[in-house]
């Protein structure tokens, strides 16, 4: 039915994982990545009440117990490296402008290793938050999450099964009366662990809580470099991947927009090899400004959240598959995938046809889009009505309906726009040019306008464009923060504090940001937006660059892409897909292109379909996605990236689903081909046969010891072609 669409073409490749030590160890130990069910997380102590250990398996943190509470281990159980060189305190708070720090041992004589000796001769500080009590506690679930099970084709647990430990830490007797708890959490089958800090004030005044750290570690360094810039070389291979929660910045990655995550030298690291002594390998996770707040007498304060990854193996696509599968892990709602058709008009009629088309081929969404005149700050009793009615008759048939609204990338005005610091006006300074700060007196009416609009409508969606990218305002006469010094902290709270409530309430949200840790779903799988104005063929192609590109570090089902069914950024008629029935060749290869790797676009325009056969078509190609929806949406192993000169193809993998393996490949060229593909299989597990184009016979297939197997493909002119692997 699907085995011939127009699109790509490739050469062999052989992709191959970490071979030599890292092969032995997964031979010995069983690959968590292919089976992560053994590695289960648990707590540990020594016999003589000295040390603790979190451990699964994949990754163990170890915590000094006496005299004082440190961690003095971080290592990577799968290569038997050691990931920590020195002791740093478990976190430090600024309070009333002292900073004080929490836990921690000193007397290291080097920082380059600790050996057991060096560890036991170590000493408390003397100045530093005292534990004064520990024990487990359970994995916390940070905010509610309503599933959206129809768009979950792989659910997993929430919170992530795993392990807690949380340490209370009492300040010395000239100190203020405040305890701090420290929560580490370890998670099941992946090495990922988790960390916050509680700040509680016993006390009868607010306490000021200047600044804080929720993480140290002195990590080993990833090289050896004297001069120059220390990273060169070794950044991309560093053991630990980082974030928080606390991401944001508009650049919709990870790295970007994780201004709180800090690699920094360590002042303390005197003998380390570089000689300006800047070699970043002291890892700091605070925030760069504030947060500046007053806890409350007898309130408690609650910090982002950390999360540490160690990714042991120098391998891109193991790197990659790690990353992914620790956004499954943490935000399992990234994996709702629905298919979303973006209504160009938000009338009455506009939506009521769009929602009719949906039903009729299977699409799962429609969402009034950017420009299509729908206002999620209007809340009138006439909106609400109107709104209300077209979420009914879409639930009628099976749809869902959201809506498009732009938060910080424009300007309000100068009373409720973000303050520059060094003026005391707006402008000059923001992410965006100008921005407005959500703690003005119109972010206040503008949070509350959009909660009382879904609420009383219950919309599902809410795509919210230009989140709040971090800027920090110095206006003292805004109802939501105090000055420059809270403005961040508190603009990120509200924010966050929204997409919690979203999430609860099962709304749906596309949010071209990173904020997945906070309930986000989707982001932009990364492109040039004026590239939809390139002649369709060209958009064609760069649409398979962009997710293959995107797909190292995002889950296919996290990145959506563009499609310009009427015209977007210009173009014109070569441009564009309408009428659809005229360029139902290339419209049927944006699907093969877009569905065959498990990612959902906007699929922008007045309709999706014109005549009969164009309907039937697009319901073919949504109905050949729904049923391999759970391997197509599961994670991929990059096969070769589309140039337009051979195929190119990805291979989706997921062991433990009855189609363990997906192989979809495209071909770019005018003539048809045949191709051996050498595919590295090693992810999906045993698999014994290979069928193509879910038709035909089933052919047995030989995987070698590098779970690589040989496959000859043919592909027809500007077509596609794909196969199941079977065990």
């Amino acid at each position: 039915m699907v085995a011939t669409m127009s699109i790509a073409r490739a050469a062999s490749i052989t992709l191959l994982a970490c071979l030599g030590p890292m092969a032995s160890m997964r031979a010995q130990h069983g690959d968590w990545l292919v089976d992560p069910a053994p590695y289960r997380a648990r707590v540990e102590t020594t016999a003589d009440g000295s040390s603790l250990t979190l451990t699964n398996g994949l990754v163990a943190r170890r915590l000094r117990l006496q005299p004082a509470v440190a961690t003095v281990a971080l290592d990577d159980l799968v290569t038997g490296a050691s990931l920590l060189r020195a002791v740093q305190p478990e976190a430090t708070v600024t309070l009333d402008g002292k900073e004080w720090k929490v836990g921690g041992l000193v007397g290291q004589r080097v920082g380059n290793f600790l050996t057991a000796e060096a560890e036991a001769a170590l000493r408390p500080d003397p100045v530093a938050f005292v534990c004064t009590a520990h024990g487990p506690c359970p994995v916390e679930a940070p905010f509610p999450w309503r599933v959206r099970r129809e768009w979950l084709a792989n659910p997993r647990p929430w919170p992530p099964p795993g392990v807690g430990y949380w340490f209370e830490f009492r300040a010395p007797k000239d100190g203020p009366d405040v305890t701090v708890r420290i929560v580490y959490e370890l998670y099941d089958g992946i090495p990922l662990l988790g960390k916050r800090i509680e700040v509680h004030n016993r006390g009868e005044r607010p306490v000021r809580l200047d600044a804080f750290a929720a993480e140290l570690l002195a990590v080993t360094e990833t090289g050896s470099t004297v001069g120059g810039d220390p990273d060169v070389g070794h950044r991309d291979l560093r053991a630990l991947h980082v974030e928080t929660d606390y991401a944001f910045g508009g650049a919709m990655e990870a790295i970007a927009d994780n201004p709180s995550v800090q690699w920094l030298p360590d002042p303390d690291y005197a003998t380390q090899v570089h000689y300006e002594r800047q070699t970043r390998c002291l890892l700091r996770c605070a925030p760069q400004i504030g947060p500046g707040v007053d806890v409350a007498p007898q309130a408690t304060w609650r910090s982002f959240r950390v999360f540490v990854l160690v990714q042991g193996c120098g391998d891109r696509e193991r790197r990659g598959f790690a990353r992914r599968r620790m956004y499954r892990t943490l935000a399992p709602w990234v994996e709702e995938n629905p298919l979303i058709f973006h209504v160009r008009n938000a009338d009455d009629a506009s939506v009521r046809a769009a929602i009719d088309q949906a039903a009729t081929v299977g699409f799962e969404l429609v969402l009034m889009t950017f420009g299509s005149g729908f206002n999620a700050e209007d809340d009138s009793e006439a909106n609400v009505a109107r709104l209300r009615a077209l979420v009914d008759y879409a639930h009628g048939k099976g749809v869902a309906l959201g809506g498009y609204s732009l938060l910080a990338s424009r300007s309000i005005d100068a009373a409720n726009d973000v303050v520059n610091p060094a003026t005391g006006k707006p402008g000059g300074f923001a992410r965006f040019g100008n921005s407005p700060c959500l703690g003005s007196e119109w972010g206040v009416r503008y949070f509350g306008k959009v909660r009382r609009l879904f609420e009383a409508t219950g919309l599902d969606v809410l795509e919210h464009d230009g989140s709040y990218p971090g800027d920090a305002c110095a206006s003292t006469t805004h109802p939501g923060h105090a000055g420059h010094a809270d403005s961040q902290w508190r603009q990120w709270e509200t924010i966050r504090d929204l997409y919690h409530w979203a999430r609860g309430r099962g709304v749906y949200l596309n949010v071209p940001d990173w904020y997945f840790l906070s309930g986000a779903s989707k982001t932009g799988m990364g492109y040039r937006e004026t590239n939809w104005s390139l002649p369709r063929e060209d958009q064609l192609l760069i649409e398979r660059q962009n997710v293959y590109d995107g797909t190292w570090t995002k889950a296919v089902t996290m990145g959506w892409m563009f499609v310009p069914l009427s015209e977007y950024h210009g173009g014109g008629a070569a441009a564009t897909i309408e009428p659809l029935a005229e360029h139902l060749d290339h419209y049927e290869a944006r699907f093969a292109n877009l569905l065959g790797a498990g990612v959902q676009a906007c699929w922008r325009g007045p309709r999706l379909f014109d005549t009969d056969t164009v309907r039937d078509a697009v319901r073919r190609w949504v109905s050949w996605f729904k049923a391999h929806r759970a391997i197509l949406e599961a994670d991929v192993v990059h096969g070769r990236r589309p140039d337009g000169r051979d195929v190119d193809w990805l291979l989706h993998v997921a062991p433990w689903l009855p189609t363990p393996a997906l192989l979809v490949v495209h071909n770019p060229l005018a003539v048809a081909v045949e191709r051996e593909l050498v595919v590295d299989a090693s992810l999906a597990g045993p698999i014994r046969s290979v069928q193509f184009a879910g038709e035909g016979p089933t052919e047995a297939v030989v995987v070698d010891g590098a779970g690589t197997v040989r496959l000859r493909v043919a592909v027809p002119a500007c077509g596609f072609t794909w196969a199941v692997f079977h065990r």
